[in-house]
C-alpha cells in the first residue's frame, strides 16, 4: 500500500473513507471536529450523545452518510484519554483503520493528523501502524486467503507541515517494510528456514540494501574454537550458520554496534525434548536472528553515522545420534568451559560465541536479542520485554529508544549474586541455574562472554508471537524490536 501526505482540506479529499481520531470524553463543539460534525449532519454529536461512540482506545464506528465531503465513508476511531495519548496511539489507531477499512473492501482511505504531535513523529507512527495491520500470516493458504483491496493511505496535514509529514511517512515505511519482511521470516515453517535459507535471506538483504555479508560456516566456526555454538548444531543434519551483516557509514566513526540475535530455526530442546504439545511454534525460535536481519535491512536504508553489525548464530537443536547430551563439556570461543545441565538451555550457548564474535570484529556496544526463556513470560506476560545488562547507561539508551518506539521493556536486576546459580563443579560455568530466576540466571550466562563490553540483553519470548488476532495486528509474528533497534542508531 502507498502512503503519502495530502495537505488539501479533509472534506476536499476523494477516498473510500475518511479515517479520524477523537478522544475520549471530547465533544465535537471547536475546530476540525465541529467542521466535521457540521458538514456531516451532526453524525459525531448524535454517536457521542446516544453513548455509540465513546472515544475509548480501540473503539470505532463506520458511518456511511458523509454529507458534505468527497470521502464516500467516514472512520471514527477511539484515540483514548488525551493526557494519556502518545504516538503509539496513533500507529494503534493506523492499525485499526487499514485492517477495518481492508474488511470493507476500501481502496483509499485518508487519515486525519490532528493530535497536535509533532508532524514528522505522527505520519511515521501512522504509516508505521497501517502497513504493519496489513500483514497476515496466510502465505500457506491455498483458499481463504486475506485480500486487500487498499492501494494507497493519504495522511491529511496542514500544508506548513507537508515536508515534515513526508519525512516521517518515508522512515516509518522503511521501518514497517523491514519489520514486515522479518515477521514473514519469522512465520516460515522450519523446513523452509533452515540456517542455510536464512544465511539466503541475509544474502538478499545485503545485495539489495548495500550491506557487507560474511557467512561462516562449521569448519570456520571449529577454526575459531566456537564449541559452544557447534555443541548445539551437532545435534542436526543442517549445518549450522554464523550470519555476520555489516553497515558503514560514509564518515568514519570509532563506535561500532553489535546487534546479535538468536538464530534456532527449529528448538525440539534436543536431548532434553520439549513436550510435543505447541512444539510447532518452535519455528519462531530464531525470532531474534529475523529481527536482527530486518533491522539491518532498515539501517541501511537510513543511514545511520555509527558501525553497524548485524550477526545471526542459525543451527537447529535437534536430538540426533550426534546430538550433545547432558552433562557434556564444551569449550567457547573465548576458552571459557561449559557444563551443558539441560540441551534446551541452548540459545545462550550459541549467543555465547556470537556476542565473543562481536568483541573480536570491535564491537564497541552489544544488543542481543532472543526467545530465551518460558520464564520471561511468567514474570512479564505479552506485553513487556525484558531488559537487562552490565552497564546502565546503555541499558537506559536502549530503554529510551524503545520508548520513542512505542515498545515496552522492564529492566530486571543483573546482581552478581545470581552467579552463583551457574556456577559448576567440573567446568567454568554451566548453562542453566536451575527454576529460579530463570530469564535473570540466562541473562547472566551471556553476560560472560561479553566481558566488559557495555552490553544489553533482551529477552523477547513472551513478546515476539501474537497469540490473538488484535484490532491492529494480526495473530502470528509481531516484529518486536525491529523500531528500537533502528531508533537506536539511527
Amino acid at each position: 500500500m502507498e502512503v503519502k501526505a495530502d495537505s488539501r482540506k479533509f472534506y476536499e479529499i476523494e477516498c473510500d473513507a475518511l479515517a479520524v481520531g477523537v478522544f475520549e470524553g471530547e465533544k465535537p463543539d471547536a475546530g476540525v471536529l465541529a467542521e466535521l460534525d457540521q458538514r456531516t449532519g451532526g453524525v459525531l454529536t448524535s454517536l457521542i450523545e446516544t453513548g455509540e461512540f465513546t472515544g475509548k482506545a480501540s473503539e470505532s464506528a463506520y458511518v456511511h452518510s458523509t454529507g458534505e465531503m468527497k470521502a464516500r465513508r467516514l472512520l471514527l476511531l477511539g484515540a483514548g484519554k488525551r493526557d494519556e495519548f502518545k504516538p503509539d496511539n496513533v500507529r494503534r489507531m493506523a492499525g485499526v483503520a487499514a485492517r477495518t477499512l481492508r474488511g470493507k473492501k476500501a481502496r483509499t482511505f485518508a487519515f486525519l493528523q490532528r493530535f497536535g504531535l509533532d508532524a514528522s513523529e505522527c505520519a511515521q507512527a501512522a504509516t508505521e501502524g497501517a502497513l504493519l495491520a496489513l500483514f497476515e500470516p496466510d502465505k500457506y493458504h491455498t483458499s481463504d486467503k486475506t485480500e486487500s483491496h487498499l492501494d494507497q493511505m493519504m495522511i491529511a496535514t496542514d500544508g506548513t507541515e507537508l515536508d515534515a509529514t513526508k519525512a516521517g511517512i518515508e522512515r516509518g515505511r522503511i521501518i514497517a517494510e523491514a519489520t514486515n519482511f522479518g515477521r514473514e521470516v519469522i512465520n516460515e515453517p522450519s523446513n523452509v528456514m533452515t540456517p542455510t535459507e536464512m544465511a539466503s535471506k541475509a544474502a538478499e538483504v545485503a545485495k539489495a540494501y548495500g550491506l557487507t555479508l560474511d557467512v561462516l560456516d562449521e569448519d570456520q566456526m571449529r577454526e575459531l574454537g566456537m564449541g559452544s555454538l557447534l555443541g548445539v548444531a551437532q545435534g542436526s543434519a543442517e549445518p549450522a550458520k554464523l550470519i555476520v551483516l555489516s553497515y558503514k557509514p560514509k564518515t568514519k566513526s570509532d563506535e561500532t554496534v553489535a546487534i546479535v540475535g538468536k538464530g534456532v530455526t527449529f528448538d525440539t530442546g534436543g536431548i532434553s525434548i520439549k513436550p510435543a504439545d505447541g512444539m510447532e511454534k518452535m519455528k519462531y525460535d530464531m525470532a531474534g536472528g529475523a529481527t536482527t536481519i530486518a533491522a539491518m535491512r532498515a539501517i541501511a536504508q537510513l543511514k545511520p553515522s555509527v558501525n553497524v553489525l548485524g550477526i545471526v548464530p542459525a543451527t537447529e537443536n535437534m536430538p540426533g545420534g550426534r546430538a550433545q547430551r547432558p552433562g557434556d563439556v564444551v569449550r567457547a570461543m573465548t576458552g571459557k568451559t561449559i557444563e551443558v545441565i539441560n540441551t534446551d538451555a541452548e540459545g545462550r550457548l550459541i549467543l555465547a560465541d556470537a556476542v565473543a564474535y562481536a568483541r573480536k570484529l570491535g564491537a564497541t556496544k552489544i544488543v542481543d536479542l532472543a526467545t530465551l526463556t518460558g520464564a520471561v513470560s511468567i514474570a512479564l506476560g505479552d506485553v513487556y520485554v525484558a531488559i537487562l545488562g552490565n552497564n546502565q547507561e546503555w541499558i537506559d539508551t536502549v530503554i529510551a529508544a524503545a520508548k520513542k518506539s512505542g515498545e515496552k521493556f522492564w529492566q530486571l536486576p543483573l546482581d552478581k549474586e545470581y552467579r552463583e546459580q551457574i556456577k559448576s563443579e567440573i567446568a567454568d560455568i554451566k548453562n542453566i541455574g536451575g527454576r529460579k530466576a530463570g530469564t535473570i540466571t540466562g541473562a547472566y550466562f551471556i553476560r560472560e562472554f561479553v566481558e566488559d563490553t557495555p552490553w544489553v540483553h533482551l529477552d523477547i519470548a513472551g513478546t515476539a508471537w501474537n497469540d490473538s488476532t488484535k484490532p491492529y495486528l494480526a495473530i502470528g509474528p509481531t516484529g518486536v524490536c525491529v523500531r528500537t533497534l533502528v531508533n537506536l542508531v539511527c
